[in-house]
């Protein structure tokens, strides 16, 4: 990157350095305090409740703050995972320097860095988050040779008392502008906090779900991501779910990424975009289409997709979600610009060229090939998600697939190119296996496939033990069915869990 390239990047850390913040060293970071007036450093890390947590220090002096940076700090790991014991609960947690960035609220200066956990022998946390996404994608690496790259469409509501001259209409917020959208000022500023912190971000706009109830109006907001390695892709979700809530919490306003918030409306997703990278080229496409690699990854994706669900769909009100013909998936099958299907392939720009010269006839021939942002897509997840586990989960699956003998038959046979609810295509559905309709049932699905999760020491039994515990411990089988037409029943669940995650 060049100097101008630098002072053009959002990060501040980044701007001063001159350096990308993979490169960030300790010494790095010494010298930007120093200089930049910073008086506290924070510690954040996310524990089992998928949230960031934090831990404060002053800074009183040069020595202080490499001893901090250097060691690392020791918590109570027991009161953040419910799995470890409080007879020896005692982890370390280390700071990553990459993932520094100045907090953008705290009134005192203040730099924030997000951490990993080590055990007492000073060994990774084998349990935690980040380190089972790590594991993941270090295997994946190893053992295929390709680099695992994501991004997330995270989707929200706001909801705020409704007092707007300009009410859109319901149900079709999709890109609407001000004044027809009331936080379209809030999601920008949102996306300047978040690429200031280090995220890399694509766009945001309103999304379709826009509605009044009383006197509360609802809205929509989606703020997608471009492609990161793996980790950074998570850290990159976590910070942006902490930064959208803190400023709705300025504005009195609730947010919420729960999957359904009412009765008929459309849900909030967590859509998880996928490419590899060999030698820093996206491999997805190959001779002009989708290629071999990534239809075995996709296959793998279909095959292990009711166990993926345990990590990404969460709480009861995520089988709100995926019914029939409301955009999100219900049976396991792919298709290209398809949105009723599990794994989309969304448009590219593979055979589309020109376009810009078509629209400016001034610019001269653009010849590049743009084939290289081509990502598919996981429609299933949604804001209930244990992101780390669901990223890892993903990049088990993908490797999976490139390990089945029979993966590029497995992906002809379930590819989808129709509408697959229209009536014509009924045997087509028939012949396609369905996702899991409760959490009781994504448990048993991870229960029946959990050795390939833990394979390569990824998973821990315990984890699997955990997450399956939880699942279950909601005995919603059968509680679609039950609350079916019950309208107050649904809204009394859907409150329960408008705070996930």
């Amino acid at each position: 990157m060049t100097r101008d390239e630098y002072l053009m990047d959002p990060n501040k850390l980044v701007q001063f350095l001159q350096k990308p913040s993979c490169e960030f060293t300790k010494e790095d970071l010494v010298r930007y305090i120093a200089e930049n007036g910073i008086k506290m450093i924070n510690f954040r890390y996310v524990a089992e409740d998928g949230k960031l947590k934090t831990l404060n220090f002053i800074i009183t002096g040069k020595s202080h703050l490499d001893s901090i940076l250097s060691s690392g700090e020791r918590v109570d790991g027991s009161s953040l995972f419910s799995y470890i014991g409080a007879g020896s609960s005692d982890l370390y947690v280390i700071p990553r320097f990459k993932t520094a960035f100045v907090n953008p609220f705290s009134e005192v200066p203040s730099l924030d860095v997000l951490c990993s956990f080590y055990n007492a022998e000073g060994k990774p946390l084998e349990s935690a988050p980040e380190h089972i996404l790590k594991k993941a994608h270090d295997t994946f690496k190893k053992s295929t040779g390709l680099t695992f790259k994501a991004m997330g469409e995270l989707e929200y509501y706001i909801k705020s008392p409704n007092h707007t001259l300009y009410t859109d209409v319901d149900q079709k917020g999709y890109h609407s502008s001000q004044p027809f959208t009331k936080w379209e000022n809030l999601r920008r500023e949102a996306m300047v906090l978040i690429a200031q912190c280090g995220g890399k971000i694509k766009y945001g706009h309103s999304e379709v779900g826009n509605f009044t109830a009383g006197d509360d109006g609802f809205e929509q907001h989606e703020i997608e991501f471009l492609p990161v390695e793996a980790e950074d892709a998570v850290d990159q979700l976590v910070v942006a779910k902490w930064i959208v809530r803190m400023l709705a919490a300025r504005e009195n306003a609730l947010v919420s990424w729960a999957p359904k918030i009412t009765v008929g409306k459309a849900g909030s997703g967590l859509h998880i975009h996928m490419l590899v990278e060999k030698d820093g080229k996206n491999i997805c496409i190959e001779n002009g289409k989708l290629g071999d690699t990534a239809k075995k990854m996709i296959a793998g994706i279909m095959k292990l997709s009711g166990a993926l669900t345990a990590f990404g769909n969460t709480i009861p009100t995520s089988y709100l979600r995926l019914v029939p013909h409301q955009e999100a998936p219900t049976y396991v099958c792919w298709g290209d610009r398809n949105r009723s299907v599990l794994v989309r392939v969304p448009l590219g720009w593979v055979g589309a060229t020109g376009m810009i010269k078509s629209v400016n006839p001034l610019e001269p021939e653009d010849s590049r090939d743009f084939s290289g942002k081509q990502t598919f897509e996981f429609r299933v997840p949604d804001g209930s998600a244990d992101v780390y586990s669901l990223m890892a989960g993903l990049i088990v699956a993908g490797q999976h697939g490139l390990e089945m003998e029979n993966g590029l038959q497995m992906a002809e046979e379930l590819y989808a190119d129709v509408d697959i609810f229209a009536p014509h295509y009924k045997e087509k559905l028939d012949s396609l296996e369905q996702l899991p309709n409760c959490c009781w049932e994504s448990a048993d699905c991870l229960l029946e496939q959990r050795g390939i999760f833990e394979q390569n020491g990824i998973f821990p039994k315990g984890t699997i033990d955990a997450v399956v515990k939880k699942l279950k411990l909601y005995e919603d089988n059968g509680l679609n069915d039950r609350i079916l037409g019950n309208e107050d029943r649904i809204m009394e669940i859907v409150n329960d869990y408008i705070h996930c995650m």
